[in-house]
């Protein structure tokens, strides 16, 4: 035992209630800290209680860092610690059989009853991972013989419902409908609920009210409870819906992929619904026009209406009519363009991508910009919207260049922006006057720490190769959408960028994770309208949502183009995933309030960077005029 045995003893018991408090971080720096005056063995069964209270937390840097100085006990509880804690680090890699080949064997051994805790409760965790929920479920519940009272309890089944919920749906409806048991029933189901909905919507408020009804004594009411959800709480939601599309000409595919989008959120959500909903679909070309195809559907009976898509036959539709019925139209109004009331707006917009590149670009650190854009009206419109955002939270800048798309060379442009040109004038000035050659290595502009590139993918392919070549390849660069143009390509020449995207595209969340290769496995020719996909996908649950906010209050969605709040006139915007470019591909990276340290960009010199932004633009625009 190390110097001042009483002393340790009182900081363990501390660093216990703290962990008992759920206060990991505190608990972990106690440990630590009682680790750095230990010798030997001692000092490695405080470093593993560290690691296990960082592991709890969620600091898997700190814990991996913490672990690498650990020796391999021989036996005993100090091995129990060390399997466990290995075991852990197994199911962060996403390994539930490497972590299950060390918690089988020791689930079988003569535990004391902390360890056995937390044996079972990771065993829990890893036949989540491998897909076996109702094995979960027997172990957590088996686990509750082992707890004594009631705060302990508690904390055993809300451990498992976040097991659920992070399953795959699809996993948890199968292993519901072979569960005997209506306790294991009980789970499954109301997680298959929870997982499939995001926990949102109709389908899921309707759903949570319908299965209380069938399982009053259920160990989850606890869980039910704690989501303060009560009959009152049922939204409301249109019986009828039209969609208006253009679903022949030239944008008769953008059209499509919008409505299998739309319908397939209604069929996920309509078996949870108590009375039918019916959806109704306009072509509005067929129709005569945006306007004649609204009052079409409303004479049909409507209750709300989503469409049109194109930007023309949105402003012919907030020209021409009053809205007596609620719509959700799918392009913007032109900026000045008043709305009528009832007249919503959805959008995937390149400008609130642009804000998204300025707001990651600043929570990253970085305050002096450069900006590369097209030279079209949309390069202006996503530079404008960038510039205003990066400069309303304190950053600046310093200079912006257009290039002109279709030309494969952007060397004047990058070495004007870069302000490489007077380097180069410097060095001939030199020369002229010393009259013999100098050595020299041009050397660009150093105020600036990050670049927004606006581009699509051929274009930013050659710009973010030439800015390597034209030293400036040190420099975080962020982008939009358009960057990644899911064109079957190799994107090594993006290495590095980081860009904003919708979730469907760069990282799904676990309730439609099934969902886009689902899309495309029945619509390969509508692969990379993917984005389409999400948007319909978002329209339907936005409906609803709207609906019952009847002009007020409209909780964030958790969308599948990413998070979707309503500003006061009523233009629905959108927070995004983020993704980096490395060996090619888009690698989904974390929000940047938990950056925390370099991200590794694996370019093709195996560089380190520190956190980029991406330039946040969608070149790519779904709602082009005929």
């Amino acid at each position: 035992m190390p110097s001042g045995g009483m002393s340790s003893r009182s900081g363990e018991g501390r660093a216990e209630r703290l962990a008992q408090n759920g206060e990991h971080d505190d608990a972990a720096a106690i440990y630590i800290g009682m680790a750095s005056t230990s010798t030997a063995a001692e000092r490695d069964r405080l470093t593993m209680l560290a690691v296990e209270q960082w592991l709890y937390a969620g600091d898997i840097t700190r814990a991996r860092n913490a672990f690498r100085g650990v020796t391999q006990p021989q036996g005993g509880e100090l091995l129990w610690l060390y399997d466990s804690n290995t075991a852990t680090f197994s199911l962060v890699n996403g390994d539930p059989d490497a972590a299950l080949s060390l918690l089988e064997p020791l689930s079988r051994q003569s535990l004391s009853l902390e360890h056995r805790l937390r044996v079972e409760a990771l065993r829990a965790d890893a036949w989540v991972q491998k897909g076996d929920p109702t094995r979960a479920v027997e172990l957590m519940i088996q686990r509750e013989n082992w707890l004594s009272g009631s705060r302990e309890t508690e904390r055993n089944r809300k451990r498992l419902w976040q097991g659920l919920i992070t399953s795959k749906p699809l996993d948890l409806r199968a292993a519901a409908e072979v569960a005997d048991d209506p306790v294991i029933h009980g789970w499954l189901t109301l997680g298959s609920l929870a997982a499939s909905t995001g926990q949102q919507g109709i389908g899921w408020s309707n759903g949570v009210v319908r299965w209380r009804d069938l399982n009053r004594h259920h160990p989850a009411m606890t869980i039910v409870d704690d989501l303060q959800m009560t009959d009152m709480q049922l939204l409301d939601y249109p019986r009828q819906i039209a969609l208006l599309l253009p679903l022949s000409g030239r944008n008769a595919n953008n059209g499509e992929a919008i409505q299998n989008g739309f319908l397939g959120a209604y069929f996920a959500t309509a078996g949870g619904l108590n009375d039918k909903q019916v959806v109704r679909i306009y072509d509005v070309y067929v129709e005569g026009g945006a306007s004649a195809a609204y009052a079409t559907a409303v004479a049909d009976g409507a209750e709300f209406v989503v469409g049109p898509l194109l930007p023309r036959n949105v402003t012919e539709l907030a020209n021409d009519i009053l809205v007596p019925v609620p719509v959700l139209t799918l392009n913007y109004l032109r900026d000045g363009s008043l709305a009528p009331p009832g007249l919503y707006q959805f959008a995937l917009s390149p400008e609130d991508e642009a804000v998204a590149a300025a707001e990651r670009a600043i929570a990253d650190g970085h305050t002096h910009a450069l900006t590369l854009v097209p030279n079209n009206n949309w390069g202006r419109r996503v530079f404008g919207s960038f510039a205003t955002a990066f400069e309303s939270m304190g950053g600046t800048v310093l200079d912006s260049r257009r290039y002109t798309t279709g030309n494969p060379d952007f060397s004047n442009t990058i070495e004007d922006l870069m302000a490489l040109s007077g380097s180069v004038r410097r060095y001939q000035r030199l020369r002229a006057n010393i009259g013999g050659p100098l050595q020299f290595d041009p050397r660009r502009r150093q105020d600036a720490d990050v670049i927004f590139l606006a581009a699509n993918a051929p274009a930013g392919r050659l710009l973010k190769s030439q800015l390597k070549f034209h030293y400036s390849g040190d420099l975080p660069v962020y982008s939009t959408s358009s960057i990644f143009s899911m064109d079957g390509r190799s994107d090594s020449d993006l290495n590095g960028i980081m860009f904003a995207d919708a979730p469907w595209i760069i990282g799904p969340q676990s309730w439609i994770q099934h969902l886009p290769d689902l899309f495309d496995e029945h619509w390969p020719g509508q692969r990379r309208l993917g984005r389409l996909h999400a948007m319909g996908y978002d329209a339907y649950y936005l409906v609803g949502a709207l609906f019952a906010a009847r002009g007020g209050f409209m909780d964030e969605i958790d969308g599948a183009t990413g998070m979707l709040f309503l500003d006061r006139d009523g233009r629905i915007h959108r927070r995004m995933a983020w993704a980096q470019f490395q060996r090619g591909m888009p690698v989904s990276l974390p929000d940047a309030i938990t950056v925390g340290g370099p991200i590794q960009d694996l370019s093709d010199n195996a560089e380190l960077l520190p956190p980029d932004a991406t330039d946040a633009e969608s070149w790519y625009d779904p709602t082009p005029e005929e």
